[in-house]
């Protein structure tokens, strides 16, 4: 029994170590995919930018035609259209500084949309980055809380399962979900206390020594648990299906004990838990 709960306190580690790869893969193969579309899309626009260039210095090849040929026909065009010849080269001048502007312009656009392009894939590089800290990080937390918690061998001889030690080690290990866990707090000398389906009793306390006696009743039956340590693991058996139960006091003082039961997942759940 207790092999199998290590072996799933094991594979439910594992489980949680490959989702979180699995996450990061994800994210990261999106991240690489979105930076292979922003690699084409600059690429497309250097294209459009070498056939820009080509179109522009066809037109100025036209333009340099055309200028020639305006110089030869000028004064028969200057006749015709009633315009001088100094005023028909000032208007080519015109159009010339027209179409610098026009590929200047256009020059200055393709360099804002290029930088713009290039800055979302410095923000892509940044992300998947981050994504890598992020697991490193969950990674490190996930090993840090497992350290805090220690398996040993119950009072019975048999393997228990993890030990919480505090308050925040009992919280880790509701998170795990691996079984059912009970907080108490015994008041020496007073009454059975009912703790999930059994009942609790503090006899005794020794808070120099670490140590303590109590009264365990289950299925009818009164288990005088003498003399156990702080942070032992006190084991019995209950229910008709002979279920392992385990309970553990954290600290102890002159009147009072604090510790949690813990029972198997398929164990009874009273209603009311009594504490």
């Amino acid at each position: 029994m207790n092999d199998a709960a290590g072996t799933h306190d094991e594979s439910s580690s594992n489980t949680w170590k490959w989702i979180v790869l699995l996450l990061s893969v994800l994210y990261i193969a999106g991240s690489l995919y979105f930076l292979f579309d922003l690699r084409t899309r600059v690429t497309a626009l250097s294209s459009d930018q070498e056939a820009s260039k080509q179109q522009l210095a066809d037109l100025t090849k036209r333009v340099q035609s055309e200028s020639a040929k305006a110089d030869a026909q000028s004064e028969a065009l200057a006749r015709k259209i009633g315009l001088t010849k100094k005023e028909l080269v000032s208007r080519a001048a015109q159009l010339q500084t027209e179409q610098k502007e026009a590929e200047a312009r256009l020059a200055e656009e393709q360099k804002q949309q290029i930088g713009q392009v290039n800055g979302e894939v410095a923000n892509v590089k940044t992300d998947v980055g981050g994504v890598k800290t992020d697991v490193a990080s969950t990674k490190a937390d996930l090993e840090a809380t497992r350290a805090k918690l220690d398996s040993t061998i119950g009072d019975l001889g048999l393997q228990s399962g993890l030990i919480a030690k505090t308050r925040d080690d009992l919280e880790a290990l509701k998170h795990k979900g691996d079984r059912n866990y009970y907080e108490f707090s015994l008041i020496k000398g007073a009454k059975s206390q009912p703790v999930a389906t059994v009942s609790l009793a503090l006899k005794k306390t020794d808070p120099k020594r670490g140590k303590f006696t109590l009264d365990v009743t289950s299925d009818d039956k009164t288990i005088e648990k003498k003399d156990r340590n702080v942070a032992e693991p006190i084991q019995f058996y209950s229910g008709r299906d002979r279920m392992l139960y385990e309970l553990v006091v954290w600290s102890v003082d002159k009147k009072k004990a604090t510790g949690y039961l813990s029972t198997p997942k398929g164990a009874p759940v009273p209603i009311t838990t009594g504490f």
